[in-house]
């Protein structure tokens, strides 16, 4: 005769226990994936906005009666004293960006290129440059505009 009070599980119950629990990790675990990389890229993004703004807040400041700019590259973004980026400024203030987000393009006056400079008008806060930065991650990219009158908006 058969125990029916008889306890423990059996190795059917565990099998079945463990093919749901990976039929679930495999659906969820590349959304949280994309949601870590969307963050990345909203992070950097915001990073680099922070930037270009702290250089035209200073330029118009006129903190230590100068010029502020910001010179982009695919790992970083600088925040320079002057008319000229000069990597070895002690008074440089480097942000780095978050791996795998990157500068992919900086297109300034219609000039497409891997890096660039752009610095502000004392008086006025004109930019010396027109044009957008992009920042990627992946797939996804973030495009950070910058207006002839200064002002700077994330499309």
């Amino acid at each position: 005769m058969r125990n029916f009070y008889q306890k423990g599980i059996t190795l059917v119950e565990t099998l079945v226990a463990v093919a749901i629990i990976v039929l679930i990790l495999a659906i969820v675990l590349p959304s949280f994936n994309t949601i870590k990389k969307n963050n990345i890229l909203k992070s950097t993004t915001e990073d680099i906005f922070s930037a270009l703004d702290n250089a035209h807040s200073q330029t118009l400041s006129s903190v230590s009666s100068s010029t502020y700019g910001v010179h982009f590259q695919s790992d970083k973004v600088v925040i320079f004293k002057g008319t000229v980026y000069s990597s070895n400024d002690v008074n440089n203030k480097t942000v780095n960006i978050n791996f795998p987000a990157s500068i992919s393009n900086v297109n300034f006056n219609s000039v497409s290129a891997i890096s660039g400079d752009i610095y502000f008008a004392h008086l006025t806060g004109v930019p010396s440059k027109t044009g957008t930065v992009t920042i990627a991650v992946s797939s996804s990219t973030k495009i950070i505009t910058i207006s002839a009158t200064g002002n700077f908006s994330i499309n």
